[in-house]
């Protein structure tokens, strides 16, 4: 591999994402990019491209912090620096690997030392070497949640905090951050993505015009790295010295009362929550000021910085894709720039911002606009959809489809019989809600996640032990006691600790795993009811968003008419699985078996792929099982199957109507699990009923008492 970077500027097309990169170099307060795409598209490239462009620093001597030489940090652990010897050297881009562990990234306590000479001695992490550089996480969407959190802090506070294992560090820590994703693989939760200043959606073009040349210039590269690079010289320091220009210019650019009340009219019209995108505007605004050469903020600089700025922070629901009403920026930047300037319109007849909206008939629109979309726009949709198949029953001209509906309204039950048999379209998913937490028993070695009890990288420190292999986590204390008694048998005579490899300890931590949860969904015509559908799907929906926060891995079985299907091959993709749900079609028989079966081989299959991470079965039905003489029997005894290899499960209960077999509970029992219906799905339910048992246990003491007493 050449160490001869690719240019930037050789890059083609990604307007957007070469913009965030660039306004975060003028003005790392920006608070980095999320670069959000498909795989392929160069955003490693780019973003190592980037590096390069960035000036040089100059750094105090024999410093491990890269201390500025005009302004040392105070606190900084190798100062103080008292007139201080100082270099140049380029920015540095510094790399985090998904598999990074806490100590690498804060540091810790150089252990060498502390043992060997009995000092307390710091080993810095990787937070200190990209200060005043570039830190880039590719794929930091699959970096464990405590790993992302310490980062953002780090990267919002311009400081890194360390205390541990005896050790208290702090020093400075203000860099580039850029972090990549693919969101096939999993999404990041909404508090980690408002913590990134920018985001940029990319994908490949579509262009073959524009591929050819991607693909021309990247076979140019792989032959001849420096020449390739010698072709973009000229336009690399032309573009590095626009960077140098635009930091000089940005403390000089004005943030106008105009510009700044638009950026607050916009982030209160979008509903996002908190301050931040405020602050992250603002300093996007000004940053593209600066980068255009000019010294005050207009409203074209507010408009992209919305852009940028806020469309992850938009997202209400963990499924709902990043995006922004460009309609609904327009209106709102137009408003609140007019409202600065009541005087020049004092003839026209509304003076006021209030009767603004009303002029070029605005109000209108924006009235039924503005009640629906942005105040419930995710309901209406959901609501209208399953009535949709509907509208053409009125009418009931030539179309044979509006035949189908009016028939079982007049016939007797018999005309529907042939009905399962036939597919059902998909009906929406109803709302979701918080569910109950369902965990796997026992204390697992998964993935640190925020499902299952289980030992984890992360965690607290419940006991020492004796390392398992190689040492990951010395217990420091533990190691101490195990070597004290034995100092004066190893000839101990200064104050450095003998220590022998039989006294080492290891930290054991306790935290919360992610499991595989597979979800295994009766489609047939059993559940073929349009209301009984929405509330399943949304009862799952609800289980999937459950998923999602706890960092599950999911999978995704349905079984109707004459077998199953992997809907969803498990990956960390949940918002995959929503859609696959919205899609799902129903009708048919129920071979219950044959889902049970189809289930317990993708388990055998992902137990051989990862045997650390625990899998928790659901299964949505009713429990019938039709098909076949003994489809019954079959499914009890593929139930047996998961019951005898200590499959953690839950039935949720779908059966209804006033006459119930009690198929699905009996089920739960032949699984080993729990069955729980609809009702008692939700979190608030559960509460609810533990509060009214408790009420009653009240009043029937007290009731108790006072007869007492009356006695």
């Amino acid at each position: 591999m050449s160490d001869v970077r690719y240019p930037f500027t050789a890059i083609v097309g990604m307007a957007d994402l070469r913009l965030g990169l660039l306004l975060n170099a003028v003005s790392p307060a920006v608070g980095g990019v999320l670069v959000r795409g498909e795989k392929g598209t160069a955003k490693s490239t780019m973003v190592r491209a980037l590096a390069g462009l960035l000036p040089s620093i100059a750094t105090v001597d024999d410093c491990r912090f890269a201390c500025d030489p005009a302004a040392p940090d105070p606190q900084c652990p190798d100062g103080p620096h008292d007139s201080p010897s100082s270099s140049e050297r380029p920015s540095q881009l510094v790399e985090l690997p998904v598999g990074v562990a806490e100590d690498r990234i804060v540091g810790s306590l150089d252990l060498e030392r502390a043992l060997a000479e009995g000092v307390k001695a710091y080993e810095p992490g990787l937070l200190a070497r990209a200060h005043r550089g570039v830190l880039y996480i590719d794929e930091v969407n699959l970096l464990q949640d405590h790993v992302v959190d310490l980062l953002l802090d780090a990267a919002a506070m311009g400081r890194s905090y360390v205390e541990r294992e005896g050790v208290s560090v702090r020093h400075a820590a203000r860099f580039l951050l850029v972090g990549t994703m693919n969101p096939e693989e999993g999404e990041l939760r909404p508090q980690l993505l408002d913590r990134f200043g920018l985001t940029v959606e990319i994908a490949a073009t579509r262009d073959p015009a524009e591929r050819a040349e991607v693909v021309r210039r990247r076979l140019g590269y792989d032959a001849d790295p420096a020449g390739f690079a010698a072709r973009f010289a000229e336009e690399e320091r032309a573009l590095a010295e626009r960077i140098t220009a635009a930091r000089e210019l940005l403390p000089k650019v004005e943030l106008t009362d105009v510009a700044l009340r638009q950026i607050t009219a916009v982030c209160a019209a979008f509903e996002v929550d908190g301050l931040r995108a405020d602050i992250v505007m603002a300093r996007t605004a000004v940053a593209l000021a600066a980068w255009d050469g000019r010294t005050e903020v207009l409203e074209e600089d507010v408009r992209k910085a919305a852009q940028l700025a806020l469309p992850h922070r938009r997202r209400r629901n963990p499924f709902d894709a990043p995006g922004l009403d460009e309609e609904q920026l327009d209106r709102t930047l137009e408003e609140h720039a007019q409202q600065e300037e009541p005087e020049p319109e004092d003839d026209g007849p509304g003076p006021d911002g209030d009767g603004g909206g009303s002029d070029d008939g605005d109000g209108p629109e924006g009235g039924p606009d503005g009640g629906g979309p942005d105040g419930g726009g995710a309901p209406e949709p959901s609501d209208g959809g399953p009535e949709a198949p509907e509208a053409p029953e009125a009418p009931s001209p030539e179309d044979p489809a509006s035949d189908g509906p009016e028939a079982p309204a007049q016939p007797p039950v018999p005309a529907q019989h042939p009905a399962p048999a036939r597919e059902s379209a998909p009906v929406a998913a109803g709302d979701p809600y918080r569910t109950r937490l369902f965990t796997v028993k026992g204390t697992g070695h998964g993935a640190q996640g925020r499902r299952s009890p289980a030992e984890t990288t992360g965690g607290h420190t419940i006991r020492a032990r004796r390392p398992q292999g190689a040492l990951a986590r010395l217990h420091l204390t533990a190691t101490l006691q195990a070597a004290a008694p034995h100092q004066a048998a190893r000839g101990r005579s200064g104050r450095a600790l003998v220590v022998h490899k039989d006294d080492f300890r290891e930290q054991v931590r306790q935290g919360r795993e992610s499991n595989l949860v597979l979800f295994v969904v009766d489609a047939s015509g059993s559940m073929a009811a349009r209301q009984r559908m929405t509330a399943v799907k949304g009862a799952v929906l609800s289980l999937l968003m459950d998923a999602y926060q706890r960092r599950d891995k999911i999978g995704m079985i349905t079984f109707r008419g004459s077998g199953a299907e992997l809907a969803l091959p498990p990956t960390s993709s949940v918002e995959v699985g929503a859609a696959r749900l919205e899609s799902l079609p129903t009708g048919g028989r129920t071979p219950l078996a044959a889902g049970l079966l189809r289930a317990h081989e993708v388990l055998r299959v992902e137990r051989l792929r990862d045997p650390s991470r625990r899998p928790l079965l659901v299964v949505v039905t009713d429990g019938r099982a039709t098909g076949g003489r003994d489809a019954l029997a079959q499914s009890r005894r593929a139930a047996a199957l998961f019951a005898a290899q200590g499959t953690a499960s839950v039935v949720l209960d779908c059966e209804s109507g006033p006459v119930r077999l009690g198929l699905a509970r009996t089920l739960a029992g032949l699984l080993g699990g729990a069955a729980v219906s609809l009702d008692e799905l939700r979190a608030e339910g559960v509460a609810s009923l533990v509060r009214e048992n408790r009420a009653a246990d009240r009043s029937a003491n007290r009731s108790t008492t006072s007869m007492r007493k009356a006695a």
